[in-house]
């Protein structure tokens, strides 16, 4: 049975929203692929909007999260701030569930039951 409910995780940068889930599940996706096309396409995502995605983190941070190797084809990988910035991610975001653990139970106590899905 799926989870009900669970804590995700948005941080916001000088009032706008810089990083969540999907945000990070790209950057990983990308360490994992070697591409920014390849993790658009992993995760449903035209080119175009993945590469807007990646353009703005490059541009939120100091230094970039993604570096594209020259020449066609020659794919992209994560910095060593891409890496880092996933990192304190996943850190924080272990340990604000880890804190919150209890009353999301006690929030999820109070959910309405499940209601079986229309075929």
């Amino acid at each position: 049975m799926p989870e009900r409910i669970r804590l995700t995780l948005r941080v916001d940068a000088d009032g706008k929203a810089a990083l969540g889930h999907g945000k990070i599940r790209l950057l990983e996706m990308l360490a994992e692929t070697g591409s920014i096309s390849a993790a658009g396409r992993a995760m449903g995502m035209s080119y175009r909007r993945t590469w807007l995605l990646v353009d703005s983190l490059n541009q939120l941070f100091k230094a970039p999260l993604v570096a594209t190797r020259p020449g066609g084809g020659g794919g992209a990988f994560l910095t060593e701030e891409g890496e880092a910035v996933i990192r304190f991610y996943r850190a924080i975001e272990q340990e604000a569930s880890q804190a919150s653990a209890q009353n999301l139970e006690r929030l999820a106590q109070l959910l309405a039951p499940e209601r079986a899905e229309c075929p």
